[in-house]
């Protein structure tokens, strides 16, 4: 199993925490801090897609209802950015069926609350490294692309 979200992975990294809920921002701050990565806060829908407008974010954690607006929104937002974030799901009522809607819609995961600092940690890394590996691999597909076509 690989280690858990590092000083290492996150030299560089920008997380977004897009929650009306400050204890989202407080636990996020508390699990993630030390690591090296920059958190990001926002307290509602507009503030986080601000905050894209003008950071490179890697991984975003978003409460499921923003009011106005949901997860789903900011999910659809990031898709038309040329680094989109991964995006993880957050809600005490994580069950079967926002598990099901966001894996089918391309979120990266659900953490449920209150989080666990383990599966934050790992969930966050692990989502880390996919951005990471889409942002290396990008320039190059399209090198490939460019040349045969």
């Amino acid at each position: 199993m690989k280690k858990p979200i590092t000083a290492a992975t996150t030299k560089t990294s920008t997380i977004l925490s897009v929650s009306s809920d400050a204890l989202d921002h407080s636990s996020l701050e508390s699990i993630l801090g030390g690591t090296g990565c920059t958190l990001l806060k926002a307290d509602s829908l507009t503030a986080g897609v601000e905050l894209l407008k003008t950071h490179v974010v890697a991984v975003v954690i978003c409460e499921r209802d923003l009011c106005p607006g949901t997860w789903i929104d900011l999910l659809e937002y990031t898709k038309n950015l040329h680094r989109p974030p991964a995006l993880i799901v957050t809600s005490r009522l994580a069950d079967e069926y926002l598990w099901s809607l966001a894996l089918h819609l391309t979120a990266w995961d659900v953490l449920p609350k209150p989080f666990d600092r383990h599966e934050v940690a790992r969930t966050v890394h692990f989502a880390w490294e996919y951005w990471h590996h889409q942002v290396e691999t990008a320039p190059k597909q399209a090198k490939v692309m460019t040349a045969t076509g």
